[in-house]
């Protein structure tokens, strides 16, 4: 099964000059959507996850269901203002000005091996926002998971030394 089948363009979305990678079609195949979930589990190749972050809020759609098969907690981070308990921030630069990303702080425990997962990875920055989170709370990075790299952009760069996956690349 193609995946990348299950992506549609959206010219000129959200201003002009962009062409948006929208996943809803495969959202609404359950065929596909179990698909890239038995992919990514492939790629874990066994390795034991206790938390898998989704990020916000199209990273938590594929979050939840990693999480539920890898018998493991889930853990959204999102943008200010949105988590009722107390949170950790991390502000992250944008191309143009800075934006900023929380997590509850008790959602990862020191030495808990995590997945983070968001559905494309374009310039990393947020992804990159994600790792400094986790590891401030003393969590372990085991893999970052993107259902698509849009890899013109770069964003693998900043995520190194994590291991990264992600289904296609653009």
């Amino acid at each position: 099964m193609r995946l990348e089948d299950y992506i549609r363009d959206i010219q000129d979305f959200p201003k002009p000059g962009i062409i948006y990678k929208d996943i809803t079609p495969l959202l609404q195949n359950p065929e596909a959507m179990r698909e890239a979930v038995n992919r990514f589990l492939d790629e874990l190749g066994g390795a034991e996850i206790q938390k898998v972050v989704g990020i916000e809020s199209r990273g938590f759609f594929f979050a939840t269901l990693l999480a539920e098969k890898l018998n493991a907690g889930f853990v959204p981070i999102r943008k200010p203002g949105k988590l009722p308990y107390k949170t950790l921030r991390e502000r992250y630069s944008l191309e143009y000005g800075e934006d900023t990303l929380e997590i509850h702080c008790d959602g990862i425990l020191p030495g808990e091996k995590v997945l983070i997962h968001d559905d494309v990875l374009a310039t990393g920055g947020t992804a990159a926002a994600a790792c400094k989170l986790i590891e401030k709370m003393g969590g372990e990075i085991v893999q970052c998971n993107f259902l698509m790299d849009l890899a013109f952009l770069k964003g693998k760069e900043k995520l190194t030394p994590n291991k990264i996956v992600s289904l296609f690349t653009f």
